[in-house]
C-alpha cells in the first residue's frame, strides 16, 4: 500500500515473518539493496520517499524474492513482468 501527502510517498508492505525488505524502484535504478525498509511490531514494514511529480514503477524485495503491490495505483509490464506503480502529481 503507497500513502501519498504532497510529494512523500510512504510505502507499507506486510511480510511478518521477512527478515530484510527492500523497495526497489525506477526512482533508485532499481538498486535492490539502496532502501532497506522499516519493520514495525505488527508484521509491516514501511519507507518514505520524497518523489518528483510523475510516474514511478517499484516492488518490494523480501529476502530475496520479489513482490508487487496489488493497492497500488495501478501495475505495468516491465521488463522483467508485472510492477506497481505510484503516481505523484505536480
Amino acid at each position: 500500500m503507497v500513502a501519498i501527502t504532497g510529494h512523500m510517498a510512504e510505502f507499507r508492505f506486510f511480510r511478518p515473518e521477512a527478515h530484510n525488505v527492500f523497495l526497489v524502484g525506477d526512482f533508485n535504478s532499481w538498486d535492490s539493496k539502496m532502501l532497506p525498509m522499516v519493520r514495525t511490531r505488527d508484521g509491516h514494514w514501511f519507507a518514505r520517499v520524497n518523489l518528483p511529480a510523475g510516474d514511478f514503477r517499484f516492488r518490494y524485495r523480501a529476502d530475496d524474492q520479489w513482490f508487487i503491490d496489488y493497492a497500488a495505483f495501478g501495475l505495468e509490464t516491465g521488463p522483467f513482468g508485472l510492477d506497481s506503480v505510484v503516481h505523484i502529481q505536480g
